[in-house]
């Protein structure tokens, strides 16, 4: 079994020296080679030729002559990514790692959203982090808020993982699972949040207070005023990939995603048993829910499957 990184887009190799880091569920033998959707080319050196797979693509290898790579009828289809979007936390950890700053940039998704981050940053440094009224928040809570706010860019970072420690994230408790469950969540999981746009389990979040529905001038309600740019983000970055969407309809109307160009996208609400919306309640179901995906989503057709096998004693999932 071989792996490749997600953001890879070039591969060369050899079917006469040992495959490092090349492709998902590739055996020596004949065997289905996963490759992630964004990759370009991969090119295989047989001999002293060069074949050409343009991506993306799952193909059956048969390695039957030193010079042979394709053989027999070869089997091509697409392979979709997963991903799982998850709110931000109210609470988070404080403090951070000096020596890894917090930048507007920083990040997969801050390359896309530099923009739009730096305007929500100089805003907020323009007054002095906040009042109550925005941060809704009152005394010590406040002033920890205005403080964070009013120093974002260079401030310490944290992993989102680590930083977010509100119910949810409290019981996906990413710390405990395995090594390659931990991978799983830290690649698949998007946060949106009203600071920051998007931001991948894994990227660095600085200490902040901004909900996604605050009304902050001159911008106005912001989950409407990311829509534009985070939907032109998302959308690029799920292109071709199975989402499912964990959010609060608050967080959700941030972004639109194109049927288009999402493989599929799979909104999933809480409810009791009874049918009532789970609301503050199923904020500790969500975080298992999630927490199963990673655990047993171990690829992107496997996703309804795995929705319809979580249980829950109070609360019933329905996906859309």
């Amino acid at each position: 079994m071989i792996c490749i990184p997600r953001n890879c887009r070039n591969i060369c190799m050899s079917n006469w020296q040992p495959r490092p880091a090349v492709a998902i569920g590739v055996s020596y033998r004949t065997s289905f080679a996963q490759l992630v959707p964004n990759l370009m080319n991969v090119g295989v050196v047989c001999g002293i030729g060069m074949i050409k797979i343009r991506r993306p693509t799952c193909c059956r290898f048969h390695f039957v002559h030193d010079t042979t790579l394709l053989g027999g009828a070869p089997y091509f289809r697409v392979v979709a990514s997963l991903f799982i979007l998850l709110p931000p936390s109210e609470g988070k950890a404080e403090g951070g790692a000096i020596n890894k700053p917090w930048r507007e940039s920083s990040g997969a998704c801050g390359k896309s959203l530099t923009t739009q981050r730096k305007a929500l940053v100089d805003r907020l440094h323009t007054l002095k982090g906040g009042d109550a009224t925005l941060l809704g928040v009152k005394g010590k809570h406040l002033e920890r808020a205005r403080m964070a706010n009013s120093c974002l860019h260079g401030s310490p970072s944290l992993p989102a993982h680590q930083r977010y420690t509100g119910v949810v994230w409290d019981h996906l408790d990413i710390a405990t699972l395995t090594r390659t469950q931990r991978d799983r969540a830290l690649n698949s999981i998007i946060v949106i949040s009203g600071l920051l746009g998007a931001v991948g389990a894994n990227e660095p979040v600085p200490d902040y207070r901004l909900k996604m529905g605050a009304r902050l001038a001159p911008f106005g309600l912001l989950s409407r005023w990311w829509h534009d740019e985070l939907s032109e983000m998302l959308n690029k970055k799920f292109k071709g990939s199975v989402v499912i969407d964990l959010l609060p309809q608050e967080h959700r109307a941030a972004f639109t995603l194109d049927a288009d160009i999402v493989a599929k996208h799979i909104v999933v609400s809480i409810n009791e048993k009874s049918g009532k919306a789970g609301g503050h309640d199923a904020k500790a179901a969500k975080g298992r829910l999630a927490r199963h995906l990673v655990q047993t989503c171990t690829s992107a057709t496997q996703a309804t499957k795995s929705l319809q096998s979580f249980r829950d004693p109070r609360f019933v999932i329905r996906a859309l």
